[in-house]
């Protein structure tokens, strides 16, 4: 790909907000502390941020659409009132096995599949051979892996408990710990 950006995907959950079972409003979303001040520095090295996250509540009828987007719309605008620009907020709301169709069903989007990572790349034009994948779940990193980007797990929410379940290439403490990694390595 010609002139396309390099991004860095970011789980939700335990990666970017501290890990609560289900967010449900707004006021539900609490940023990890340092997760705002390692955006800035991966924004302002011109890497695209990206989102990436299983919503399974969807399909289980324990959020509505209206409120997962509600919650979206408030953690964009508190990563964009710190002057940072987020590329999208891709979702899955998808679960193999609960819910009813059309959100119970197997998906090419819900991780560890790497389907919202190849969206986002083709939406906004994303060179993945030069991208990164930073979440706390092994899925998070197979979704990396199976993408074509280099994942890295934090330790933050499942991601210490997690780590001990199989062997991640590359782990750091938090996502602060992970944006200086990713800038190391650029």
């Amino acid at each position: 790909m010609t002139d396309a950006r390099r991004a860095v995907f970011l789980d939700r959950d335990g990666t970017l907000n501290i890990e609560r079972g289900i967010i449900r409003t707004p006021a539900d979303i609490e940023l990890i502390p340092g997760a705002i001040d390692a955006l800035k520095l991966l924004s302002g090295a011109g890497y695209a941020l990206v989102i990436v996250s299983n919503q399974s509540a969807r399909a289980r009828g324990l959020i509505s659409a209206e409120e997962l987007d509600a919650v979206h719309q408030a953690l964009r605008s508190t990563i964009e009132e710190a002057s940072i620009k987020l590329t999208d907020i891709l979702h899955c709301p998808h679960h193999p096995t609960e819910g009813e169709p059309p959100l119970c069903v197997e998906c090419d989007c819900r991780k560890p599949a790497p389907g919202l990572l190849l969206r986002a790349a083709d939406d906004h034009h994303l060179d993945l051979s030069r991208s990164w994948m930073v979440g706390d779940a092994a899925r998070d990193m197979e979704a990396g892996r199976r993408a074509g980007v280099r994942p890295l797990l934090v330790e933050t929410g499942k991601g210490a408990v997690e780590r001990t379940a199989f062997a991640p290439d590359m782990v750091v403490a938090d996502l602060a710990a992970a944006a200086e990694r990713i800038l190391e390595e650029a």
